[in-house]
């Protein structure tokens, strides 16, 4: 039996997905998580525990584990901090992956920024920012509109547009703010006393899904974000496939994802990647050597030559393990999915209009992620989305149109905290 190791965060919504996937395919999955290593497998599947903050570290942890005789055949990272942890322990094991450097600049939106100038790719200004003591933009030359960014952090956590001076001074101490909160400081994620800021790029956003075999990209599917992510915030929501780009400008987001991780020296496996496209071309946004997050994969199925139907977890998989997967192409019908937005930060009550949203045509799939009685925050502070729905039609117009018709019929109750005061105690509760 071949068998894969999976790096992922505790919470990831995938591992359910790729093990799914895995069974079918006779394949064993090893799962390295962050789960806290003085736990005595809690959930019984005997993952191995590490810090993913101390990559070669965990390397070593993992490398000490599967020496003892256990096989491994491939390596699958499904997320960002996890990535770089499975970066060693494939060059330690000799199995085909990126190279640890490779993958470490794709952690730091400042590092990216520096390889794609370095590499005549389009980028804005940039520079890094220090956010103690409270930066003077006028003092650093920042012009307007730009964007400010955590060095390190996904789905957009943090990242808020400013005009002016006043909305920049504000958005900083938001970021600031959002770096020192107790669930970053304990991430232990690096630079969290910094921040990049940089030009703001107009245009159309769209997200590619890639995958790379000895250094050639094979484009499997171009998303197009139909909601314009303007700011200040940037909160994802609805992408759909096939794009409704130009063919030109499509094949222009091909060549422009090829250079960028060609540049980043990223050669094997999953890749995800973000590109703006407006008047003077494609811009390169971030790539990360993963697949898309959150449980969007589910908006992804493959077609090979007997007709079978196969999800990008399988793929993924038989690439993993060396299985041949040149045949199999994304299915001709239009397919999206929106993550459903969090409309304000708050303890989540109640849901309604299940039945409605999944009773709308073109509509597939529906799963509320966040949980009843959590809090859960909107952005820029937020990481999270309510969950996700999905639909399939014969044109991305249709697949649209469904998405946003059965988020219309959703209902949620967010109630905000209450401060309670107490002597010399202040705090917040649900």
């Amino acid at each position: 039996m071949k068998r894969v190791l999976v790096f992922a965060g505790k919470l990831g919504y995938q591992t359910r997905s790729f093990d799914a996937a895995a069974r079918k395919l006779g394949v064993e999955l090893a799962f390295v998580t962050d789960r806290c290593h003085q736990l005595d497998d809690p959930w019984g599947d005997r993952a191995i525990a590490v810090h993913f903050e101390l990559p070669e570290t965990a390397a070593y942890t993992v490398l000490e584990a599967v020496r003892a005789g256990q096989r491994v055949d491939g390596i699958l990272a499904l997320g960002d901090r996890p990535a770089v942890a499975g970066a060693y322990v494939a060059r330690g094991l000799g199995l085909a992956y990126n190279h640890p450097l490779a993958v470490e600049a794709c952690r730091s939106k400042l590092r990216m920024r520096e390889v794609f100038r370095d590499a005549g790719l389009r980028v804005p200004w940039f520079r890094a920012v220090a956010l103690q003591p409270v930066p003077e933009p006028a003092l650093i030359g920042i012009s307007y509109p730009c964007v400010l960014k955590p060095l390190s952090l996904s789905a957009s956590t943090g990242v808020i547009r400013a005009n002016n001076r006043e909305e920049f001074l504000r958005a900083a101490a938001r970021v600031r703010g959002v770096l020192e909160s107790p669930e970053i400081l304990a991430s232990r994620e690096a630079n969290l006393d910094q921040m990049i800021v940089e030009g703001y790029v107009p245009g159309r956003e769209v997200a590619v899904e890639g995958l790379l075999t000895d250094g050639e990209l094979r484009v499997l599917a171009i998303f197009d974000k139909a909601d314009p992510l303007e700011g200040p915030f940037f909160e994802e929501t609805i992408y759909v496939t096939p794009s409704r780009l130009s063919e030109a400008q499509r094949k222009e987001i091909e060549k422009c994802a090829a250079d960028s991780v060609r540049a980043l020296g990223l050669s094997h496996g999953p890749v995800h990647a973000e590109f703006r496209i407006n008047e003077e071309g494609v811009w390169p946004l971030e790539v990360a050597p993963r697949p898309i997050g959150g449980l969007c994969a589910r908006a992804l199925r493959f077609v090979g030559e007997s007709d079978e139907v196969i999800g990008l977890e399988e793929l993924l998989l038989r690439q993993a393990v060396e299985m041949p997967i040149g045949n199999w192409r994304r299915e001709a019908v239009a397919s999206g999915v929106m993550m459903i937005p969090v409309p304000a930060s708050g303890v989540l009550e109640r849901v309604e209009g299940e039945s409605a949203a999944r009773a709308v045509p073109g509509v597939t799939e529906l799963e509320i992620t966040a949980r009843l009685h959590d809090y859960i925050a909107a952005w820029p502070e937020g990481a999270s989305y309510l969950g996700f729905l999905f639909a399939r039609a014969e044109t991305a117009a249709e697949v649209e149109g469904a998405l946003r018709a059965a988020h219309a019929e959703l209902r949620f109750t967010i109630r905000g905290r209450l401060a309670v005061e107490h002597p010399g105690v202040r705090r917040m509760v649900g």
